[in-house]
This record gives C-alpha cells, sequence and structure tokens, in this order.
C-alpha cells in the first residue's frame, strides 16, 4: 500500500498554506526560553495518524516539529533515531528538514540514514535504529521531521509474505496506547486512527482530558484524538510508573479480557510450546525423586527453572512475542527471557503431572481496563489439587525463599487458561512474611570503644535484599560485602568475627547472619559525657529496608507512591553502660499510627542497661496519596532514632 498525504496533516495546516512558507512561520509564531523556562526543546505539534486494514496490519505516518530552545536542546536533536524491530515492523526516516534562525532551510537527503543494531543488554533480539545526522544546530533552529512504519511493536513469529510478519499477533484486531504525556512542552499532539467499520474500538482516555471525534469516510471510522498545551510532566521521587498517572489513550478492537485470555491459551498450544521431551522427562523425575507433597513438587521445579535458565534473550527464530518457546529449546540452551523461563516450568510442571498453563503480567505499571495489551512480563500457573490457581515465578526469584516474588504484589495478570478469565491482581502480602529483625548485644567503654554483637535475620523479600550480599558477589568478595554495610554507619569498626552459613541453601531457612565487632572511637568522650548512639538502630544493613530510601522532605504527595515490597522490620539492642555513669534521659518513645504503615520505638535506662527497641511496620507495596502521611511518620521517626543521642553523665 502506497503511503498517503495524511488528512490531520491537511487540516491542521489547511490555514497555513496560504502562506509561501507556512512551517517557517508557524516556527516564528512560537515562544523561546523566556516561555518554557527549565526546557530544551519545544514540540511545535506532533501528529500520528495510523491507517488500520481488515487483517489487523497498520501503516503509521508521523510528523513533527520541534524548536530548539537551549544548547543541551541543540545537542539532544544533533540526531534523529527510529528504533523498531525487523522481524515485526518496517520503519523509515522518510524526511528531515532545518528551519534555520537566519532564514535557511536545510532538507536531508534520506540517503544519508544509517540502518544498526540497537543498543541492547541482556535482550539480544535483533531490534535495529534508524539514524540521521541533522548536525549543528542553535537556539531558535527548528527540526521537522517525517517518520513511516508498517507494522507492530512486538517480536511476533514469522510469516510467509512480506506483509504478513507486520499482522498483530491478535490477527485482524488492533490496540495501541498513546502517551500525551512528555518531558519537553507540546503546543499541539494529534493522534488520528482509521479503522474498518466493522472493527468496533473501544478506547478510554486516563489521567486527563483530550478532544475527540469520530467520523465515517470510505467505509472505516477516523478517530481524532487533540490535545494541546502539554506540559511537561514532573515526577515525585518514588512515585509509581509514569503511565499510571499521566495522560494515555488506550484503544482495543478484542472485545475484552476474557477474549484475550482464550487467544494467550491457543496460541501457544497451538505452537506446542510446552511439549516435553525424553530429557525433561528424565530430569523432572530426577528432582522429584524425593518430593514429599504437591508443594514440594512445585518448589523444586520453580526454583530449578529459576537458578538454571539463565535470563538471556537472543535471537531464537520462531517463538517470539506472545508465544512461547518450546520447552525442548529452553531445555537446552538453558536461557531466555522472562516468557522462555515460565515456559520451561509449564513444561516440567505438565510432565509432573500438573495442569499448567502461563499468565501475562506487567511489572512496573498497573493495567486499565481497555483490552489493549499492556504487558511486558510473563509468569507461570499452576492448579493446585484444590483447583485453586497460584502463581509461580522463576524469573523473579533465582535465590530468592518464595515461588512468586512479593515485589510483584498489588500487580495485574492475565491467564492464559482453557476456561478463559479476567484480569485479575495479586494479593497484598502480609509484611509479617518479610520480616527484618537485627538484635544486639554491646557494651560501651571510657575510652568510647563499641564492643558486641549483632544478628540478623530476614525472611522473604527482605532475605533476597540480604542475601544478595552474597549471591550477587563472588565469594572471595563475601565478607568485605558484609563489613561494607558496617562500614557504612560505623567506619572504624573491626569485624572480630562472623557468620553467615551457606548463603546458597536458600531453602533450608531465612538467612541468618552473626556479627562480632569492636568499634574503636565510637563515642565522643569528654572528661564527663559519653555521647553515641546505637549500632542497631543506627540503619545498618539498610539495604533489608527499603523505605529508608524514600525521600521525607516531600510534606504531600499528589501521586501514589511505591516501596519493594511490604515489610516488617524489629530493631532491638541491649547496652551496657560503665559503671558510675547515667543516661541524663532515663526514656525516650514515639509512635505513629496509620491504616498501613505503624511506627513504635523506645530507648529505656536501667541502671547499667539501655534497652533500645523499635518496630516498622509497612503493609503495601503501592500506596495512596492519602498513604504518605503516615508512611513519612514512620520513616521519619525510624531516621530520628537512628540519630538519636544517647548521652550518659559521670555521677
Amino acid at each position: 500500500m502506497k503511503k498517503k498525504l495524511l488528512l490531520f496533516q491537511l487540516v491542521l495546516f489547511s490555514v497555513l498554506l496560504a502562506s509561501a512558507n507556512p512551517v517557517k512561520e508557524l516556527v516564528a509564531k512560537t515562544g523561546d526560553i523566556s516561555d518554557y523556562l527549565n526546557s530544551d526543546v519545544l514540540v511545535i505539534f506532533d501528529s500520528i495518524h495510523v491507517d488500520v486494514q481488515e487483517t489487523g496490519l497498520s501503516y503509521v505516518n508521523t510528523h513533527r516539529l520541534y524548536k530548539v530552545l537551549t544548547t543541551n536542546g541543540a545537542k539532544r536533536l544533533s540526531v534523529i533515531k527510529y528504533g523498531y524491530d525487523p522481524s515485526s515492523a518496517y520503519a523509515e526516516i522518510q524526511k528531515v528538514i532545518i528551519y534555520r534562525k537566519d532564514g535557511t532551510i536545510d532538507e536531508l537527503s534520506p540517503e544519508t540514514v544509517t540502518d544498526y543494531p540497537a543498543p541492547a543488554r541482556m535482550i539480544y533480539w535483533g531490534a535495529r535504529e534508524k539514524m540521521i545526522a541533522v548536525g549543528r544546530l542553535d537556539p531558535g533552529d527548528a527540526v521537522e521531521v517525517f517518520l513511516f512504519r508498517k507494522g507492530f511493536t512486538y517480536a511476533l513469529l514469522q510469516g510467509g509474505d512480506d506483509d504478513e510478519r507486520y499482522i498483530p499477533p491478535m490477527r485482524g484486531h488492533y490496540y495501541d496506547i498513546v502517551e500525551f504525556w512528555s518531558s519537553d512542552p507540546i503546543i499541539t499532539k494529534v493522534y488520528q486512527v482509521a479503522i474498518p467499520h466493522d472493527k468496533p474500538l473501544q478506547y478510554e482516555f486516563y489521567n486527563g482530558e483530550v478532544q475527540s471525534s469520530a467520523v465515517f469516510r470510505n467505509n472505516k471510522i477516523i478517530y481524532t484524538f487533540i490535545k494541546k498545551n502539554i506540559e511537561p510532566y514532573k515526577r515525585e521521587h518514588g512515585m509509581v510508573g509514569n503511565p499510571d498517572v499521566f495522560p494515555k489513550l488506550l484503544m482495543s478492537t478484542s472485545p475484552d479480557w476474557k477474549a484475550k485470555s482464550l487467544w494467550f491459551y491457543g496460541v501457544n498450544e497451538d505452537y506446542g510450546s510446552f511439549e516435553s521431551t525424553p530429557e525433561i522427562q528424565s530430569k523432572v523425575d530426577e528432582l522429584l525423586a524425593e518430593a514429599e507433597n504437591e508443594l514440594d513438587s512445585i518448589t523444586i521445579l520453580t526454583h530449578w527453572v529459576g537458578d538454571e535458565i539463565r535470563y538471556l534473550g537472543i535471537s531464537m527464530g520462531e517463538g517470539e512475542g506472545f508465544t512461547l518457546h518450546s520447552g525442548q529449546m529452553n531445555f537446552t540452551d538453558r536461557c531466555g527471557v522472562c516468557k522462555d523461563k515460565a515456559g520451561m516450568l509449564i513444561t516440567m510442571l505438565r510432565a509432573a503431572g500438573f495442569e499448567s498453563y502461563p499468565a501475562m503480567t506487567m511489572a512496573g505499571s498497573r493495567i486499565d481496563y481497555i483490552p489493549a495489551d499492556q504487558f511486558n512480563h510473563c509468569v507461570t500457573l499452576v492448579k493446585l489439587n484444590n483447583g485453586e490457581y497460584k502463581l509461580l515465578d522463576p524469573t523473579w526469584v533465582p535465590f530468592v525463599r518464595e515461588l512468586w516474588s512479593s515485589a510483584e504484589q498489588q500487580q495485574n495478570y492475565l491467564m492464559g487458561i482453557p476456561e478463559g478469565a479476567d484480569l485479575a491482581i495479586t494479593p497484598l502480602s502480609p509484611p509479617e512474611n518479610h520480616f527484618f529483625r537485627l538484635n544486639g548485644n554491646s557494651e560501651i567503654y571510657t575510652d568510647g570503644t563499641l564492643v558486641g554483637e549483632f544478628t540478623l535475620t530476614a525472611e522473604g523479600q527482605s532475605d533476597a535484599a540480604i542475601r544478595g550480599l552474597f549471591t550477587r558477589n563472588f565469594k572471595d568478595d563475601w565478607e568485605a560485602a558484609l563489613e561494607r554495610e558496617i562500614l557504612k554507619v560505623a567506619p572504624l569498626a573491626e569485624v572480630t568475627e562472623w557468620d553467615y552459613g551457606d548463603p546458597y541453601d536458600y531453602l533450608s531457612g531465612p538467612i541468618i547472619i552473626t556479627v562480632k565487632y569492636r568499634i574503636p572511637d565510637y563515642a565522643l568522650v569528654t572528661d564527663h559525657e559519653i555521647i553515641f548512639q546505637s549500632l542497631v538502630a543506627s540503619n545498618l544493613f539498610k539495604r533489608g529496608m527499603a523505605h529508608l530510601y524514600q525521600n521525607t522532605n516531600l510534606e504531600e504527595r499528589k501521586y501514589p507512591f511505591r516501596d519493594r515490597c511490604s515489610r516488617q522490620v524489629e530493631l532491638t539492642e541491649t547496652i551496657t553502660v560503665p559503671p558510675g555513669y547515667t543516661a541524663i534521659n532515663q526514656s525516650y518513645s514515639t509512635a505513629s499510627k496509620g491504616d498501613y504503615a505503624t511506627f513504635d520505638g523506645s530507648i529505656r535506662h536501667a541502671g547499667r542497661t539501655i534497652d533500645v527497641e523499635e518496630t516498622i511496620i509497612l503493609k503495601k507495596r503501592i500506596y495512596d496519596p492519602d498513604d504518605w502521611e503516615s508512611y513519612r511518620a514512620a520513616v521519619k521517626n525510624q531516621n530520628a532514632f537512628a540519630d538519636y543521642p544517647i548521652i550518659l553523665i559521670k555521677d
């Protein structure tokens, strides 16, 4: 199909076409850096037109006009890049025109466009980029860009003829997710899609408002969405993903999520993704030789796949995108991305006699109810003897004691099962499943030396954070990694003894680390005073308490925010003080309460003993803005305890 002059372009510029240089005049009429403070580039317009065919194949024309506001903006626009995956899309940089502030106009030759492998890390699926060098620009210059794409954004099964590969996976259907937010100011953004009249389109605009219309023309319905004066987005520290809070358009011709679920089930069963082999069956039988029950078998297989199949995406021919590679391929290669690890586990579970299927989810963002393909992650389902489905994630649980990572709680997912399913959400995980316990005994000497020991015990995602000191380091660096955690809060610390067991034996129980230490000059000593802080309360092993990285300077929040996981922190220390010294404050305590975040802490002095106790309970991973007051109070109180000076006065 030939590329057409875009209808929306004619509408957009019909008034300007009376001028000899319409774009030039448009650039001249827009503002400069004084009108768009703190911005390097102004997007005068961003216009996208999509022409959808009966098969679902789409032709996408993009027309953008940028204005340079600063020298940094000039650097950014010195090259134009356009990414695509050749297995599912064809892409062109059709034309680039430069409007210089001195009045000259330069048009770059398409022959100067280069095509090269896109930079990649861990996933090497053959993605490519097209690039054209714009060269030297100055503030006030403008760049007009014409782009064309045919096809889809996922790597799909290869087809027969040229266009077959560009048809979306759910043949005959179309979907899109359009961001109406930007890091740059946009004067006008237009998205227009022409769809065959017999393909009803569901759409919804989230997190804002948009001007919209639908008209019939040439047996198609043309939907147009326009938003003007888009301000640069401003993120809050620790907030949820941009798609959850900033304006976006979702659209889909798929009738509902159940239809998508049934399709996802069917496409993998038809492909034979989960067929076993004698080699796979032999390995399953070997692994489960001493399994005692249903959960034991599921645990053994999940962790074998999690630990033994390396996360690495390489081009494997057929079976990309929504179709999972065969179990035989995954078992032979021992590597793959999330869908390969999920598929390998499904294959092994079926070989063990379980009923198992794949599920799609979105790591990092919410999935909204319009059945557009808002997925970036694949996991495994297993049907238990009681008829319930259990989620498993071999991608996120290597060397983690969980079968389903609780860093994925409050996360939407869609099951690909024979009976079909609606969109679902993972439940909250109780904070006590992810406890972080630090118990210590110490003695402060009159010369300021602190001597003692502590034991750290962690479970669930807290265990994973602490165990990572070992599983993510070379064995020769284990003790140095442990020591660094202590030196962060006590630079003069000397570790005299430690015991951390076998960090790779993660199924036997929670990680337990015991450390004995000596810290010279830990306290500030004068003729009459000894001043120091509790070591256990000093945010020791902060890596296991992700909430401490939140920016508590924010008094209010506009958007939801997230933590790594729900969590329960318990800190206790008994400190022995020198004879003849008394604490100025016999006791100090504070507490804060909220529906989802609480803090309770105290420091009490009796005789030669000071007892420090803290409990922090955080009940969710994703929090609403209204939760910030209690969450912030809990974090601030813990930090206050870390800084609280214990002052001993000589009797």
